[in-house]
């Protein structure tokens, strides 16, 4: 295993084939096959999702001496091996360029980006600017930019990113070809740890990839770097992870609180806590239990686990955990927002019995 390069980046996808999330993997494939590249493209999604990476393979292969947009043969998949990709890898390129909008983004930063854009390429067939957390861009500067979208130069490709397209003014995001990323589905992470297993020569069940994939915030990033957490732990079978995690099992402490009292739920998140379990998982994980329940209430479907909790029920207890959940970051002790919401569930539960 190679020292101090970290999985996310080791294996960051390198061709169209690749990338882990499906959808986008399809769409692309089918935008760059149609040979119709539109002028700003807008990637829109959470962290960890592949916005950058998909951005840098567009690039390359847009640019690439080896491929259909060389007029060679019939791939558009980037060779990997020519010069223009093997410099947009080392991000030396300078016909493709990166932006932090975070911090270049005023009228300056973008007025010059715009008078750079006006030059021919240097070596490869298109200019491609990559501007990351666009919704970062000052308003002065969005205006700027909307006259370049509107006439852009042929050989230009803008290619926006963002995690808040709410901030984006209407008309920025009406000129661009728009890529949803959205956020990782199991099967696409479990794909791209088996990916990484294969080449790492890892011994990986599969149980305990679904497991990593259930607590990766749906980010193929977060995926990746807990699955790494559990190599360099040596903690690589579903036991071993679980107790490492201080995970138990999914609903568990639902199931308690339909069936026990008060007292049995409180001493259940007490030992959960001494014995090193993560409050912030287990209310994700009731929280995604509880999502399940209602839907299948209100649609009168069948989920597992079977909960007697009546839809009010169900709704309350939704409200009271993500109170919680939110609650986390300004308590000084982790595990008393989750107790507050038990402790006024049995409350809001006796009143309702006596009434």
């Amino acid at each position: 295993m190679t020292k101090n390069i970290m999985f996310y980046l080791k294996y960051r996808p390198q061709t169209i084939h690749e990338l882990d999330n499906s959808q986008i993997r399809e769409r692309m494939m089918k935008l760059l096959a149609s040979k119709e590249i539109p002028h700003a493209l807008l990637f829109v999604g959470p962290k960890g999702m592949g916005k950058t990476s998909t951005a840098r393979i567009f690039a390359k292969a847009v640019n690439c001496d080896e491929n259909v947009f060389a007029g060679k043969g019939s791939s558009i998949e980037p060779c990997n091996t020519c010069v223009n990709c093997t410099t947009i890898d080392k991000s030396g390129s300078p016909d493709v360029v990166e932006q932090d909008a975070a911090s270049n983004r005023g009228i300056d930063e973008i007025r010059k980006l715009i008078r750079e854009s006006s030059f021919a390429p240097m070596s490869g067939r298109y200019r491609v600017y990559i501007i990351d957390e666009a919704h970062m861009i000052t308003g002065d500067a969005f205006n700027a930019l909307l006259k370049t979208l509107e006439e852009p130069p042929k050989s230009v490709i803008f290619i926006l990113a963002t995690t808040n397209e709410e901030k984006l003014p209407s008309t920025i995001i009406s000129r661009c070809v728009r890529f949803p990323f959205g956020t990782a589905q199991s099967k696409d992470i479990v794909n791209m740890l088996k990916r990484i297993a294969t080449q790492e020569k890892l011994d990986i069940p599969e149980d305990l990839m679904t497991m990593i994939s259930n607590y990766s915030e749906n980010s193929f990033r977060d995926a990746t770097k807990l699955l790494e957490e559990l190599v360099m732990q040596e903690k690589l079978t579903f036991e071993t992870a679980e107790m490492y995690l201080g995970i138990r099992s999914k609903g568990m402490l639902i199931e308690i609180m339909q069936n026990g009292t008060l007292e049995d739920v409180m001493l259940w998140i007490e030992e959960f806590v001494t014995t090193g379990g993560n409050v912030k998982r287990v209310i994700e994980d009731t929280l995604n239990t509880l999502r399940v329940q209602l839907v299948a209430k209100s649609t009168g479907r069948t989920a597992e686990p079977h909960l007697s909790f009546s839809l009010k029920e169900i709704s309350v207890l939704i409200k009271l955990f993500h109170e919680a959940y939110g609650n986390m970051r300004i308590s000084p002790i982790e595990a008393l927002p989750l107790e507050l919401a038990v402790v006024e569930f049995y409350n809001g539960r006796k009143e309702r019995v006596s009434s």
